[in-house]
């Protein structure tokens, strides 16, 4: 019997110049989501919440459109599993472009290459990580990217390792009827 302990994420070693992350989760936009997103942030653009005016957009051909902020919004949750899970902070966003428009009912999935690698001047148990993101709708068209620098910790660090706490009744095992 093995025991996979508990991680998720990934270390400065874990990286290298030209990796290309195919985030595992493809995450559709409800009506829901664009609609609290924006009133959460008081963005009162009405083309993300009135359908009549909506209708008179040319570039969104009459449609209802996500609000931009949540489309990069997700699409950073939608890397962090792979690229910043262990991450200590966030750097930086640059080049943020919004390539094509996202609407209700769309599904977004995210990739990430790692641009640049290097140990932190100042913190010697932990890297500087420098991607570019981007994110492509159902039928592959690209409707965002970015580039992102994070603050990752070495595996020496022992940051995201050994949280999982011991059960006081002992480990599982498996039952004496199971072989």
């Amino acid at each position: 019997m093995t025991l996979h302990k508990a991680q998720l994420g990934r270390w400065l070693e874990d990286f290298e110049i030209g990796d290309v992350f195919q985030h595992p989760f493809g995450r559709t936009i409800s009506e829901a989501d664009s609609t609290w997103f924006t009133q959460l942030t008081c963005n009162t653009n009405q083309n993300h919440f009135n359908a009549h005016l909506a209708e008179s957009n040319p570039i969104t051909g009459g449609r209802i459109i996500v609000n931009s902020g949540f489309t990069v919004a997700l699409v950073l949750g939608l890397s962090v599993i792979d690229m910043s899970q262990n991450a200590v902070a966030n750097l930086g966003w640059t080049d943020i472009k919004l390539t094509h428009p996202v609407y209700v009912g769309d599904t977004l999935y995210a990739e990430s290459i790692v641009l640049d690698k290097r140990e932190s001047k100042k913190r010697p148990d932990f890297g500087i990580i420098t991607m570019k993101t981007r994110a492509l709708n159902q039928d592959g068209d690209e409707v965002v990217s970015y580039k992102r620098s994070v603050m990752v910790p070495k595996k020496t660090s022992g940051i995201g390792q050994d949280y999982f706490p011991a059960a006081k009744n002992g480990p599982l095992e498996l039952p004496a009827d199971v072989e």
